[in-house]
């Protein structure tokens, strides 16, 4: 199918390495660049990165700039003859075209397509920056795009709890400001401590309950395994406790992966952490779950270093379901248990009903017998490698 032409643009607007996984349909603008804290000991996103604070108007001219792209984009549309909108033909032109189009103007195209009207914030922590700063950008976000249908962002417990005041919080979510992400990793001080997270289970349990009295939609992330396997235990239980001081709305699942260069690492060469295997962690979640009480949130298993996707649902009400879910894979032989893995590793799982296609099953078994015959700790390297690919 031919295209009448369109004017080609190279414009671009700056973006920050990382996002949450549900925000993947978001537009993307770069508020803070990289992170101020930049120590703890499972993270090297942003290592050998100094932490800023862009200006009010370079933020505002990256939000013009999306929005001349935006208009483009929209004008476009109307020439291919799609009435404006950015559907599969035209999302396809723009990709295809030779014209060469920006990674930019490819990302708002993107967003268009999805329609979701939602953005994220970047980078680590944009409560950093001056409240009326922020409150400020976004006025000028929402003015700009009045069809926008939520603005979240990452921010730090420990500035929520000692640089931010309920008001301040407040006139956030007044200025349309939607959702905060917080990295809770865990609710035990020993754990916290041991990958210096810089903030203690009071703070987060403070900055929690200030965010949640605002009114905006919080979610907290937890990382599975973050305790190894001598403080698995207290991970689960006192990560249960805070969470049930907080009741976010959403507790997000991070199965921890032992990364180079991040701290951690040199940790489990010295064989202070040793790391919990697949089994010991869904364990550990298990446990943590089953402590949960008295709150409302919705416990998500959306990333692929997780083992089981399908942990997931609304509390009260589907705690027995998402525990049903932990036991049915821990109920496994261990032999299926292995298998389970490897076909999850190798993406060719999504989840334990996908076991039940004796096709892919017997093809996973074929793997799993030429691994297990290459050399006893065979398994473990290649999931381990597998599960690189997804850091």
């Amino acid at each position: 199918m031919s295209f009448p032409g369109c004017n080609t643009t190279n414009l671009s607007f700056e973006q920050g390495p990382i996002r949450p996984p549900n925000e993947a349909r978001s537009l993307l603008i770069r508020v803070t660049r990289n992170c101020p804290w930049n120590k703890c000991g499972f993270c090297r996103t942003y290592r050998g990165q100094r932490f800023s604070i862009r200006t009010v108007e370079e933020v505002k001219q990256d939000i013009t700039t999306i929005k001349t792209i935006h208009d483009e984009i929209k004008t476009t549309s109307w020439r291919l003859g799609f009435r404006g909108d950015i559907n599969q033909p035209a999302l396809e032109y723009f990709f295809r075209s030779p014209q060469g189009y920006s990674s930019s103007f490819m990302n708002v195209a993107l967003w268009l397509y999805y329609g979701e009207g939602s953005v994220f914030l970047q980078d680590g922590n944009n409560l950093a920056m001056k409240t009326n700063d922020l409150i400020e950008i976004l006025n000028f976000l929402t003015k700009t795009f009045p069809e926008i249908t939520r603005v979240t962002t990452y921010a730090r417990a420990k500035t929520i709890a000692t640089r931010r005041s309920g008001d301040e919080l407040k006139a956030l979510h007044q200025a349309g400001l939607s959702r905060i992400h917080i990295g809770l990793e865990s609710g035990c001080n020993e754990v916290l401590e041991l990958v210096k997270k810089g903030v203690t289970a009071d703070e987060h349990i403070l900055a929690g309950q200030k965010v949640k009295k605002s009114g905006l939609s919080l979610s907290e992330y937890v990382i599975p395994g973050l305790g190894g396997r001598m403080l698995w235990q207290k991970h689960a239980v006192e990560t249960a406790r805070v969470l049930n001081a907080i009741n976010p709305d959403y507790i997000r699942l991070r199965t921890l992966r032992v990364v180079d260069g991040a701290g951690l690492d040199e940790k489990v060469a010295s064989g202070e952490f040793v790391p919990s295997s697949d089994e010991e962690i869904v364990e550990e979640i298990r446990l943590m779950i089953e402590h949960l009480d008295g709150i409302q949130s919705y416990v998500v298993s959306d990333h692929i270093l997780n083992l089981l996707e399908e942990v997931g649902g609304k509390l009260p009400e589907q705690k027995a379901a998402i525990l049903a879910v932990i036991d049915r894979f821990l109920q496994l032989s261990q032999s299926e248990k292995n298998n389970f893995r490897l076909g999850r590793r190798a993406g060719v799982y999504r989840g334990l009903d996908d076991m039940e296609n004796p096709v892919l099953y017997h093809q996973i078994d074929e793997a799993l017998q030429r691994i297990l015959n290459s050399n006893d700790d065979g398994l473990e390297e290649v999931i381990a490698e597998l599960a690189r690919q997804y850091i």
